[in-house]
């Protein structure tokens, strides 16, 4: 794959930590009545597997308080 190809998206580590809860929390579930297409859910396998990759965090001992400190960092107030 060229760099022309390749997508960069930046997110702070708060937002990749949540990304990678809910993704590992829905890829578990059978969602099959939400996907028009097998290549939808393949992307979210995949981007939960690249977040994994680079998370050291979901494997600590600590890590329900560290996703609830990051959720409550992006909540919005209300």
């Amino acid at each position: 794959m060229t760099d022309q190809q390749k997508i960069n998206l930046k997110v702070t580590k708060d937002e990749a930590l949540v990304l990678f809860e809910f993704l590992a929390r829905f890829n578990q579930s059978k969602h099959q009545d939400i996907f028009e297409d097998q290549s939808e859910q393949k992307i979210l396998w995949i981007l939960e597997g690249q977040l994994e990759k680079k998370l050291v965090e979901p494997f600590r001992p600590d890590y329900k308080d560290i996703i609830r400190e990051a959720r409550n960092k992006i909540r919005d107030e209300e």
